[in-house]
């Protein structure tokens, strides 16, 4: 553990630009990153918060593929979306860069090429999935199968998403190409591997038994695993011709494995952001008083906790991760998250329906956060949070001080009257709240935020102040002296949580720029008698049910639409000859009765005019439709099945049904008018 660190180096997971930020990046990885980097600058750290989109992935290809352009096209796209979102959202990255920067092709290139030549690579020729179809080997991304060990069907070849095991492609149960379906062959090919077993001991001594009780035990259980079970080596070049080319000859037509390059990503990102600013990046990386915290999502804990550092040591001149604080996954309504089935909220879309409400989605992620269990996003809390604790707790108390103080004293702050042990409780709030922020514990820091405001309300409430004004107004000077001071500390201290709230109330309360978290901490006056407020703003509005009614409804169409994509297709049956089909009797009728049949559910008793007759046919459709709904409509009947008896009723025919993905039941049915009873179908 970094002793007394002189600087901060903060990292957030690089997302990939195959798709939109949703809420599960969110309150995985970017809102607990920038409440620990906002609080650190705030206490007047040297904080370097680093970031980037990864673009080097496979899925990048995939989604090129899938949408009929260029890798190029979609990095660029995403890219795009995914930063202005950051920016907007107020995730204060000190630079945000990119993986196709020219900067962070040489310092991967670089890094790889001084592992090379310190001998730390193994060079081996080895059997790799290959589509002859598509002419090319198959990265992990591009074989699905069944998982091994959860016998998931869906699982990529690097991952399966059900279990979070990691894998490889020729470990899938019956693999196929996500390319063209087939199923792939075994075709060599030389890579070069990072041989992981060789840093056994060192990841043992660092991790299994230096950070035992420091790492979350998610995290460092996980660690544990991988390291008991026994390390192999890594392969850290693929075949592929997206990414950044394999630096050394005889590797044409092979790329760095995105897994090796994205985490140097961090270090190119600094780079980068320290050419701009005038500043040397190396003390950020290189300096043992720097401290080094990894904000990742759970799926990425082997990459950050056991292969970059292996990486780090294997080069030499690099500081090791200080912490990985990673949290556990975000669900929705219940669901898991998932990009490829847009069950997601996304993180732009919510920026255009809530216009103005970037903090009550940070506060509802935040308090609701993923950090040692799974836990699940739901409209409803989000609302209950925005309503009965922004609103009518925080939102609550800073409007009665501000209203009450111009009311009374003008918008000036009245002298301090009294003795209030309030003014002492203050004092406490920053370092509780920094406490839980320096173990991690971001959902308890937001609640103890809370605490204060819930402390404002109580001590107005207990004192009341709108009820002493006529009677004892020397009384009423100190209640509104202390409720003041009350709502400057919430300005400080909701800053990492809450920044646009804590910008709007600085400004209510012309907060001198300069009141720091430690000053609330030690200064017994933080707005001195004398001093004047401006007018109130509104900090949270009330969400009312037809907003998040039409999230829910949202929501709902997606699930309609994935199980229209995901309904199988019946196969089609064996092969019928056109005299087959002329013996089928297809003619237009028209429902002429309808009604139920006794003792069944299902069974309705239709008589059909059919042009030929007036016949009776028993249809099972009785739970789609009421007889009432369907007398005069026209269907499509089958006019000489054989009769059958049903529930004791002699039908004599078949009315044509189709049934769409939700299980509805729909008419096969002659739409265009003047089609008379009787008209055969051919």
């Amino acid at each position: 553990m970094t002793q007394n660190p002189q600087r901060y180096t903060i990292t957030a997971a690089l997302p990939y630009t195959n798709g939109p930020i949703h809420i599960g990046h969110l309150a995985g990885v970017y809102v607990p990153a920038d409440i620990y980097a906002r609080y650190l600058r705030l206490i007047g750290k040297d904080v370097a918060f680093m970031c980037g989109s990864d673009e080097h992935g496979v899925a990048i290809p995939m989604r090129a593929k899938k949408e009929g352009v260029s890798p190029q096209d979609i990095i660029d796209k995403y890219h795009g979306i995914i930063k202005q979102s950051f920016e907007d959202f107020g995730i204060s990255f000190d630079n945000y860069s990119r993986t196709s920067a020219e900067i962070h092709h040489k310092t991967a290139s670089d890094f790889f090429k001084k592992l090379y030549e310190d001998g730390e690579f193994i060079e081996e020729v080895t059997e790799q999935l290959y589509d002859a179809e598509a002419d090319q080997f198959l990265a992990d991304r591009f074989v699905v199968g069944t998982c091994p060990k959860c016998n998931y069907e869906e699982a990529y070849g690097d991952q399966c998403e059900n279990c979070g095991s990691s894998l490889s492609g020729t470990e899938l149960i019956n693999p196929k190409s996500a390319i063209t379906g087939n199923v792939p062959t075994l075709k060599q090919t030389k890579h070069w591997f990072l041989p992981l077993d060789k840093y056994s001991d060192f990841l043992n001594e660092w991790i299994v038994e230096g950070h035992k009780k420091d790492w979350k035990p998610n995290v460092y259980g996980q660690v544990k695993s991988w390291v008991d079970d026994g390390l192999r080596p890594r392969a850290v070049t693929r075949d592929l011709d997206w990414g950044i080319p394999v630096p050394v000859e005889g590797a044409e037509g092979k790329v760095l494995y995105v897994w090796f390059d994205a985490p140097i990503g961090y270090i190119s990102a600094t780079k980068e952001w320290a050419e701009r600013e005038g500043k040397d990046w190396e003390p950020y990386w290189k300096d043992s008083t720097t401290k080094l915290v990894h904000f990742i999502g759970k799926d990425n804990i082997v990459f950050h906790c056991i292969i970059f550092p292996s990486m780090l040591k294997a080069h030499g001149d690099y500081i090791l991760p200080d912490n990985v604080p990673a949290n556990e996954f975000l669900n929705l309504e219940g669901r898991k998250l998932s990009t490829s089935k847009n069950w997601a909220v996304w993180l732009h879309e919510y920026l255009e329906d809530f216009p103005g409400k970037e903090d009550v989605l940070r506060y509802a992620l935040t308090a609701n956060a993923p950090e040692t269990k799974d836990n699940d996003f739901t409209w409803k809390d989000f609302q209950t949070r925005n309503n009965s604790e922004l609103v009518a707790i925080l939102g609550n108390f800073i409007n009665r001080v501000i209203v009450l103080t111009h009311k009374y004293y003008d918008g000036i702050v009245p002298e301090y009257t009294g003795e209030y042990e309030e003014l002492t409780q203050i004092q406490h709030f920053p370092n509780v709240i920094a406490s839980s922020i320096e173990r991690y514990r971001f959902r308890e820091a937001s609640q103890e935020l809370m605490n204060l405001a819930r402390l404002g309300n109580q001590f107005l409430q207990a004192n009341e102040p709108w009820k002493k004004i006529k009677e004892d107004p020397e009384t009423v000077k100190g209640i509104m002296y202390v409720a003041l001071q009350i709502a400057a500390a919430i300005a400080v201290l909701s800053e990492p949580f809450l920044p646009f709230t804590a910008k709007k109330l600085k400004n209510m309360l012309a907060l001198d720029a300069n009141l720091g978290w430690n000053d609330i901490a030690t200064k017994e006056i933080l707005l001195p008698t004398g001093h004047k407020i401006n007018e109130k703003e509104l900090l949270f509005d009330k969400i009312d049910d037809k907003e998040i009614q039409a999230q829910l409804d949202k929501l709902e169409a997606t699930k309609k639409a994935n199980e229209a994509a995901n309904k199988e297709v019946v196969p089609q049956k064996e092969t019928a000859t056109f005299d087959d089909f002329t013996k089928l009797d297809l003619r237009v009728g028209t429902i002429v009765e309808a009604e139920k049949v006794r003792k069944t559910k299902k069974l309705l008793k239709l008589i059909v005019d059919t042009g030929l007759d007036k016949r009776t046919i028993v249809s099972g459709i009785a739970e789609s439709f009421s007889p009432e709904e369907i007398i005069g409509k026209k269907v499509t009947v089958l006019a000489n099945l054989a009769p059958r008896t049903i529930a004791k009723v002699e039908s004599q025919g078949m009315i044509l049904m189709t049934e769409t993905p939700e299980g509805k039941l729909v008419f096969v049915n002659p739409d265009e008018a003047g089609v008379n009873n009787g008209e055969t179908i051919n």
